[in-house]
C-alpha cells in the first residue's frame, strides 16, 4: 500500500506498508545554524526491536524529540501506521498509541509508583472533564479499570512490592523500568526508549534485555537508542547509525557492528576526545 500526500503543492510518495509502524521521510531538524537532524529517512517494522545508535551529539535524541511531538521539524514527515502525525503535539502522539522514556528519568518524584504508572493512561482514558469533577459512574468504572493495568504493568517490571512507595525512595534501577511500566501503561503499539540501560549495572541490564525479549511478545514494536553495545546485540532486529545528524549506515545489528564506516565513526570520536 502506497500513500501519496500532498503539501505545500507537492506530492511526497510515502512507502508505507501494513508492515511499517513508523516511517520518517528526509526528517530535518535545525537549531540555529546547526543541523542537528539531517533527511533522516528511517523505517521501523511492526513486532520488532529497532534500534539507533551513535557518538554522543548524533542527533539520536532529537529524532526522538521530534518524532513524539516536542520539537517540530523544519522539513521532512513522518507517519505512524499509515497515518501522517508530523506537527502534532506530544499528548496528540500519546493518544495515537507512541510512547517513550527519557534518557533523564521523569518521573513524579512525590508521588507513589502505583500513581506514576496510573498517570501514563490519562491520556488515552475516554472520560471527560464532567464525569471526573462530579464522580459519574462511567468515570468510576474507568479509574478502577486504569489503576488494574497500572498494577498489572507494576508486577510485570517487578515493583508490585513497591506500589505504594514514592518514586523518589526507589533504586534508580527500579525507576527506569518504572518509566518503562508507565509507558506501556498507556497500552502503546510503539514504546520508544530513549537509553533504557543508561547508568543500570551489568545484572541489571541483562534483566532489561530479557525484559524487552518477552515484551515484544505482546504484539509491541520497540525503538530505542542505546550506547551499550552488548543490549543493542542483544535485543536488536535492526539497527540504524547516526553520526552528526545524518544516517551513515544501518542494517543487521552483526552487520552494522563490523561496518567500517561505523568504527571509524565510533573510533574517530575518541581519538577527538582524547586529544
Amino acid at each position: 500500500m502506497k500513500n501519496q500526500i500532498e503539501e505545500n503543492g507537492n506530492k511526497t510518495i510515502s512507502s508505507i506498508d501494513r508492515e511499517i509502524v513508523l516511517e520518517t521521510n528526509k526528517l530535518t531538524k535545525r537549531f540555529g545554524g546547526l543541523v542537528a537532524v539531517n533527511q533522516i529517512d528511517l523505517k521501523v517494522s511492526k513486532g520488532k526491536i529497532s534500534s539507533i545508535i551513535g557518538p554522543n551529539g548524533a542527533g539520536k535524541t532529537t529524532v526522538f524529540n521530534v518524532i513524539t511531538g516536542i520539537y517540530q521539524p523544519d522539513d521532512g514527515q513522518y507517519f505512524f501506521k499509515g497515518e501522517k502525525i508530523s506537527n502534532l503535539k506530544p499528548h496528540q502522539i500519546l493518544s495515537k498509541g507512541i510512547a517513550r522514556t527519557f534518557q533523564n528519568i521523569r518521573l513524579f518524584k512525590g508521588m507513589t509508583c502505583l500513581e506514576n504508572v496510573m498517570s501514563g493512561q490519562h491520556a488515552r482514558s475516554k472520560s471527560g472533564i464532567w464525569p471526573s469533577i462530579f464522580r459519574l459512574p462511567s468515570q468510576t468504572l474507568e479509574e478502577k479499570k486504569i489503576q488494574e493495568i497500572a498494577e498489572r504493568r507494576l508486577k510485570q517490571v517487578g515493583l508490585s512490592d513497591h506500589k505504594y512507595e514514592l518514586a523518589k525512595n526507589i533504586a534508580y534501577g527500579s525507576q527506569r523500568m518504572l518509566e518503562i511500566a508507565r509507558a506501556l501503561a498507556s497500552n502503546p503499539d510503539l514504546l520508544i526508549l530513549d537509553e533504557p540501560s543508561s547508568g543500570l549495572n551489568d545484572k541489571e541490564s541483562e534483566d532489561l534485555v530479557n525484559f524487552l525479549n518477552e515484551l515484544i511478545k505482546e504484539d509491541l514494536t520497540i525503538l530505542l537508542i542505546e550506547h551499550d553495545m552488548n543490549v543493542v546485540m542483544g535485543i536488536s532486529d535492526w539497527v540504524t547509525v547516526m553520526d552528526e545528524g545524518k544516517k551513515i549506515a544501518e542494517g543487521k545489528p552483526e552487520e552494522v557492528y563490523s561496518n567500517p564506516i561505523v568504527i571509524e565513526a565510533y573510533l574517530g570520536k575518541e581519538e577527538e576526545e582524547e586529544n
